[in-house]
């Protein structure tokens, strides 16, 4: 109002305006007054038109109550009138009560007609999800500046014909869900400046540009699905000031030459499938103060021209594949104050980054490094910190963990670390070397120095660090008791880590102080792996986490779970395996309603499974291995529906499977093996579709494998399909601090599965005695890794489509009566490293292929098997021998005659041919026979 009038009046008497200063305050008074007092007259039209609204919409929580028709409607709420002319010129209507969780609907814009004069209309949060003529407000409203219907249950855009003579700059569709592409004519107003989409559900491409946006500056897209490239056009728009498609979906590489974008200050395309390297006109944006390209697929180097930058505040760039070793000239950008890298392939020397931060500007611009964070954690950076890296004053996080770095620091490379609060440094080769009487310059929440050499003296430094909350200091070398005044510190610990020691003692009843009651949670306590004796401590109810496995603790586990009844602990990890507790498990498991993770294993517990076990309706995984209990398994286990995994190997339980096992759906592991159960195998056990390690050796089951274990679709698939997140079923509210695991029997050995466990697939019913064929749903299983069949009674012969089972990396259905040949397919299994079929009655030849050959012939011995790798070769095929045999003989019997005949004939010609043909001969012979017969008659 006051910069129309004072000009004029300014120009009026500015030839004498000292002489006329008073009449001209009396002037602008009047003016004033005169146009405020019409400034509260509203228009009799557009009151009407606001009336109408009202009567139209719904509006259960009143938030047109201020809209009465005695009232001006320029004083309602969300109704601001023009102070001369008094028409309506913003309409702005927050349609959403959170408390109540409704708001305002209007689905109809007929009345807007009347508010020709209307420049802004917000109606963030009604529902206008019955509007389906919403973009003719744009077109009705001919002075309408800024549109904003964000949160307004919009799910079309319908086209918009005549917008050309529009003058809107500013339009808002936040938070709908459209489902649809972005249309060419929310790109198409000249006069547009800014545009948000964020949460919007756009798919599929943009809209093909170019677009005339000569005054456009901020595009806000983030969170959608357009599942397409980022298209040239975007780039080319030279005075983009803030730029956001994170979370979008967005694919392929990031467009390269591009032109003027120098006046850029905000990039952010974080968390797509970007996959290209870093294109070079990013370097160019030199008033660039925000660059925000994380959790992408990014991939080379960051080139030195990033020392151009030098207007950045905050660079992240983690969780990508970018490689070479980290640009020195990062320190010199003296105004970052955020710096993430982590997650890449980065390597090189990690000194030279901080050497460069303390090659200080000017004199007069400031510190040497504004820097508050720095992550450069999973990396394969190497060398030690420098001294340098003592003399970041601003420093408060800093995250170095998961690299290479090795080397001693001292008290001095924490100089002058006056602000810091954050410090991870863990799965390093670093070594601490301070003094006993140490007094760090900084007061941490966090210190993460797992793997650090910090011992073999309890390190007394800790003591100092009154605002500690988070302390990780486990595989550190320290040796002894811990001292008395730590148990009192750690009263205020929300994260204790200390495993993986070699720490001894008892520990006292932990406490949670006064002060840090109403701080929250989570409470975790991680003491395995130590040598600490004595009964176990007892929790405060808010601890959700307590891992003292693998230590020396004895006595039985009564005190521990039922001393307060009638308190409700908050409970959710308990692992107590690997201890010298005894005794029986006490039946008192109503206490602890919120345990996920159950762990007695390799203990020396006796008597049965109690029976309140079954109240742990949240329970995802139950381990009682390696015990002495006995007794059958507790029906009550059937409300526990939530199993993951039942591991209770190595036992005494007894009786039949139950066949409520089939009401366990979701488990994955269930380990039985070596105790003395019996009765058949429960078809109800098809029922565990997501069922990935069977684990039922050395029992006494006997009868028939089940024809539907094709229904264990895990085993079919590979691993269980994954509908929650849970892919490597970690429980810990750290992710990686408590991981589950499991013990297999594959390839003869015992294997120790954890990280990997969600990708592997078992199935051993070994050492009992079953019968009948296995049956030939069993190959459907193409997914399986490890079987076991051996040691049984097993009839008939090898599946002969076994080759459909291409994972099968293991193979042992030794020691049964499996008859006939070992199918010529096998050879087709190339993952297959372990193969036993000994002691059966297969017979013929072994298959040929390089994996069979290459096995043991112990693998193939006790059948009648013939071929490598077996010492017995193979004769030719009996039909053909006896073929040939025959024809032998009947070649012998014709020579024979043959021979006879050549034998007369030689004979008879002989004699005879010479008593034909020579005279003296033939009358000797004849006088022989004469005289002969003379003699015989005489």
């Amino acid at each position: 109002m006051y910069i129309y009038i004072m000009p004029f009046f300014g120009t009026f008497f500015s030839y004498n305006f000292t002489k006329m200063r008073g009449l001209y305050y009396i002037v602008l008074v009047l003016f004033t007054v005169k146009f405020c007092s019409c400034s509260g007259i509203c228009k009799e039209n557009e009151k009407t038109a606001l009336l109408r609204l009202k009567k139209e919409a719904n509006d259960p929580t009143n938030v047109l109550s201020s809209w009465v028709d005695k009232e001006d409607c320029c004083n309602w709420e969300g109704v601001f009138c023009h102070n001369v002319t008094g028409s309506v010129i913003e309409l702005s209507i927050n349609g959403w009560n959170w408390t109540e969780l409704k708001g305002l609907k209007i689905d109809d814009f007929q009345w807007l007609s009347s508010l020709d004069n209307l420049d802004r209309l917000d109606m963030s949060g009604v529902d206008l999800s019955e509007a389906t003529n919403w973009t003719e407000v744009i077109s009705m409203l001919p002075s309408l500046v800024n549109l904003r219907f964000s949160n307004c249950s919009l799910h079309s855009i319908p086209p918009l014909f005549d917008h050309n003579s529009s003058v809107l700059e500013n339009l808002d569709l936040s938070l709908n869900n459209f489902g649809s592409p972005i249309p060419g004519w929310v790109f198409g107003f000249g006069s547009l400046v800014s545009l948000e989409f964020t949460g919007s559900n756009f798919t599929g491409s943009f809209p093909e540009g170019p677009f005339n946006l000569t005054s456009f500056t901020t595009l806000r897209a983030s969170s959608n699905s357009f599942g397409s490239v980022l298209p040239q056009w975007l780039f080319d728009l030279s005075n983009l000031e803030y730029f956001d498609l994170s979370f979008s979906g967005l694919e392929g590489p990031i467009p390269n030459g591009v032109g003027d974008f120098t006046k850029l200050t905000y990039l952010s395309l974080a968390s797509n499938n970007l996959n290209s390297t870093i294109p070079n006109w990013l370097y160019g944006c030199k008033n660039l103060e925000t660059l925000i390209m994380k959790d992408n697929s990014l991939e080379g180097t960051v080139s030195d021209l990033i020392s151009n930058l030098t207007s950045l505040i905050s660079i992240d760039m983690s969780e990508n594949f970018l490689s070479g070793k980290l640009p020195s000239v990062i320190g010199k950008l003296w105004k970052l104050e955020d710096l993430d890298l982590s997650e890449n392939r980065f390597e090189g020397v990690v000194s030279e980054v901080f050497n460069t931060m303390n090659d200080c500007p000017p004199i007069g611009s400031g510190n040497c490094s504004s820097l508050r964070t720095l992550r450069l954690n999973d990396n394969k950076l190497i060398g030690n910190l420098p001294k340098s890296f003592g003399q970041l004053p601003n420093l408060q996080f800093c995250f170095m963990s998961n690299n290479r770095l090795e080397g001693v620091l001292t008290e001095e490379h924490f100089t002058n670390l006056t602000n810091l609060k954050f410090f991870s440094a863990s799965k390093s080769n670093l070594t601490l070397r301070v003094s006993s009487d140490w007094i760090p310059s900084f007061q941490a929440s966090d210190i993460v120095m797992g793997g650090w050499r910090l011992g073999p003296d309890f390190p007394l430094w800790i003591q100092t660090q009154q605002s500690i909350m988070n302390l990780d200091i486990s595989n550190a070398g320290i040796v002894g008791e811990v001292p008395t005044w730590f148990w009192n510190l750690s009263s205020q610990i929300r994260f204790l880590n200390m495993s993986h020691n070699q720490l001894i003692g008892e520990i006292p009843t932990f406490s949670i102080s006064d002060s840090s009651m109403g701080s929250g949670g989570p409470w975790l306590i991680y003491l395995s792996s130590n040598n600490f004796s004595g009964s176990l401590p007892h929790i405060p109810t808010m601890v959700t986490e307590l891992d003292l496995s693998d230590n020396s603790f004895s006595k039985g586990l009564t005190s521990f779970l039922c001393d307060k009844k009638n308190e409700s602990y908050m409970l959710e990890i308990l692992h107590l395996g690997g201890n010298r507790f005894s005794e029986e498990i006490p039946d008192c498991w109503m206490s602890w309603p919120e345990l996920r993770v159950v762990n007695l294993g390799e203990n020396k517990l006796t008597g049965g499974i109690p029976r309140s076990i079954g109240a742990l309706s949240n329970l995802k995984s139950l381990d009682l291995k390696r015990n002495r209990l006995s007794g059958p398994l507790p029906s009550s286990l059937n409300n526990c529906t939530r199993l993951w995994k039942i591991d209770m190997n190595e036992n005494e339980l007894d009786g039949n499977l139950p066949p409520w096992f089939g009401t366990l759906s979701k488990l994955i592991v269930l380990s039985l093996r070596s105790n003395k159960f019996d009765g058949e195998l429960a078809p109800e056990l098809c029922k565990l579709n997501d069922l990935q390690i069977l684990d039922l050796a050395n029992n006494n089951l006997f009868g028939a494998i089940p024809r539907c274990v094709n229904n264990f679709t895990a085993m079919v698939n590979g691993r269980k399909e994954i509908r929650d997140g849970d892919e490597e079923m970690d429980y810990s509210y750290y992710v990686g601090v408590f991981r589950e695991s499991a013990r297999v029997a594959t390839k003869g050995n015992m294997y120790q599965y954890d990280t990997i466990l969600s990708l592997f697939t078992s199935m051993d019913l070994s050492n009992n005695s079953l019968s009948g064929n296995i049956p030939m749903s069993l190959t459907s299983l193409v997914g399986l890794r490890s079987l076991n069949f051996s040691h049984n009674q097993l009839t008939s012969s090898i599946p002969r489509d076994i080759d459909k089972m291409k994972v099968l990396e293991s193979l042992d259905i030794s020691n049964n009566q499996l008859s006939g040949e070992i199918p010529q397919s096998i050879s087709s299994l190339s993952s297959l490293s372990y193969l036993n079929v000994s002691h059966n009655k297969l017979s013929g030849q072994i298959p040929v292929s390089t994996q069979l050959q290459s096995f043991s012939p112990f693998s193939f011995t006790g059948n009648k098997l013939c071929g490598l790798p077996l010492v017995e070769r193979c004769s030719k095929n009996p039909e053909v021998e006896n073929e040939e045999e025959e024809e032998e003989d009947d070649n012998e019997v014709e020579w024979f005659y043959v021979s006879m005949a050549i034998g007369f004939i030689v004979a008879f010609w002989g004699v005879s041919a010479p008593l034909l043909f020579i005279r003296p001969w033939r009358h000797a012979y004849y006088g022989f026979l004469d005289r002969k017969w003379k003699s015989w008659h005489t």
